[in-house]
């Protein structure tokens, strides 16, 4: 069994962007790096998606990832305060120490 290459972003970029160029087919593209066809139809069509993120102002992502991470986080807070506050009930209940702080 084959181990995988696990390839560098750069040199996946290099190989798009010839694909991209069209000066050569996918198969000797294929046959120049030793890739696979479909995965260097995959990293073409990643680059070309991902153009449009190269001409982004700087921060406007970062604050789009944070705004949604910081309500996962939220969300993750008010779940463990929840449970936090039940398990402190439940060893109250067990321990007869109801109404009294560690």
């Amino acid at each position: 069994m084959k181990k995988r290459k696990n390839h560098s972003p750069e040199f996946k970029a290099k190989v798009a962007l010839e694909a991209i160029r069209e000066e050569m087919t996918l198969a000797e593209l294929s046959k120049k790096y030793g890739v696979h066809p479909t995965q260097i139809g995959t990293w073409k069509r990643a680059a070309i998606e991902n153009m449009a993120t190269a001409f982004a102002r700087r921060g406007t992502a970062r604050e789009q990832v944070s705004a949604a991470e910081v309500d996962k986080l939220h969300s993750k807070i008010g779940q463990l305060v929840v449970e936090r506050d039940f398990l402190a009930e439940a060893s109250h209940q067990l321990l007869g120490t109801r109404g009294k702080k560690w």
